[in-house]
């Protein structure tokens, strides 16, 4: 029997939803947020996979429980993904990096599509339904894993843009202790 508590994990998702505004130096801030939902979805479909495989029926129920929060997780982060891709579309900020959220979006959505299925299979009855539901595990485990090292390969190819330097007054307090900080050298060792 399935349990029908909300999920902590879909929770956590949901709140964390970025916010919709992908212009300028947010879209690297959201990629960030996005790659780390990833890395939840990788996290959670790993212990599905780990307690599905035990012998216990509790342990069994956990794993798919896991899994039906896999599901909200999935599909809350592709259409995070698609809503990020369409405000940069309308904007058109960023050619390069809508060319990069394409294959993220797919493999987002071919998980969350795994992730449905393996929920589906493992609330059947049948032995056969079980061993389905426990490969697409394994499946959604792996488009996971998949998702989470693109995320971070993506957002390591974002760079924030630049300030506008002419914005910024020469005799800016913040700037001049910035540049102090960033300039300083420690002081030699045995130099006296």
């Amino acid at each position: 029997m399935a349990d029908t508590r909300p999920s902590p994990i879909a929770s956590t998702a949901a709140s964390s939803a970025p916010p919709s505004n992908a212009d300028g130096p947010d879209a690297p801030h959201l990629l960030r947020q996005l790659g780390a939902r990833a890395h939840q979805l990788r996290a959670a479909t790993r212990a599905a996979d780990h307690y599905n495989a035990q012998d216990q029926a509790a342990d069994r129920d956990t794993g798919s429980w896991l899994m039906s929060s896999t599901v909200g997780l999935a599909a809350d982060l592709a259409a995070d993904l698609d809503s990020l891709a369409r405000a940069i579309k309308e904007r058109q900020s960023d050619a390069a990096l809508l060319a990069r959220l394409s294959p993220l979006r797919v493999r987002a959505h071919q998980l969350h599509a795994a992730a449905k299925a393996a929920d589906h299979f493992l609330d059947q009855d049948s032995r056969e339904d079980q061993d389905t539901g426990s490969w697409l595990i394994a499946t959604a485990h792996a488009l996971a894993v998949k998702l989470a090292a693109e995320m971070d390969d993506s957002v390591a190819g974002v760079r924030r843009t630049p300030p506008n330097k002419e914005a910024v007054e020469p005799h800016d307090p913040a700037l001049v202790r910035r540049v102090a900080a960033a300039t300083a050298t420690a002081p030699l060792r045995g130099a006296a």
